[in-house]
């Protein structure tokens, strides 16, 4: 597995949209096969402008990319920053093999409450972060099975 390091990877990723949220966490994810729908090649011309980023300029090869993003703004101090993306990175690699070749972003979009969690780098927090982000990865599993097993048969999807 990858990890994400620039700006405009993160802005793509999270740019293909949500596919699995948690009480605390989102996960996004931007496919990137060649027939991608929405993903346009590089302009051919100088004139041309695209209209989203190619997926070969951000990313040099289609594999699987992850990236976490956890904001001050939910986790103030370094070390609980720090602490939810160790942890993040360790359940996304267990789940490595059910991860399809996508660029992805586990973002934290809400607080850990400080009158619960007291040390900012828990064996407690720990624990609370681990289990969600298994359930997030479960959920985003399950999400994207359905659709693999339509496409597998043959089957047409009906939007109602």
């Amino acid at each position: 597995m990858h990890r994400l390091k620039t700006r405009p990877q993160f802005q793509a990723a999270m740019a293909g949209g949500t596919i699995a949220r948690t009480a605390h966490f989102a996960l996004h994810r931007l496919v990137l096969a060649a027939e991608a729908p929405g993903i346009t090649a590089a302009p051919s011309e100088p004139g041309d402008q695209p209209s989203k980023v190619a997926s070969q300029a951000l990313f040099a090869f289609e594999a699987t990319w992850l990236g976490a993003m956890v904001p001050k703004r939910w986790a103030r101090r370094a070390v609980t920053r720090n602490a939810i993306k160790r942890q993040i990175y360790a359940v996304a690699a267990l789940h490595e093999a059910q991860l399809p070749v996508a660029a992805h972003v586990v973002r934290l979009r809400s607080t850990f409450d400080r009158k619960q969690f007291i040390s900012p780098s828990s064996d407690v927090l720990k624990q609370a972060v681990r289990a969600e982000l298994v359930q997030l990865f479960a959920r985003a599993h399950k999400n994207s099975l359905p659709a693999k097993a339509e496409r597998a048969d043959g089957a047409k999807v009906l939007s109602v």
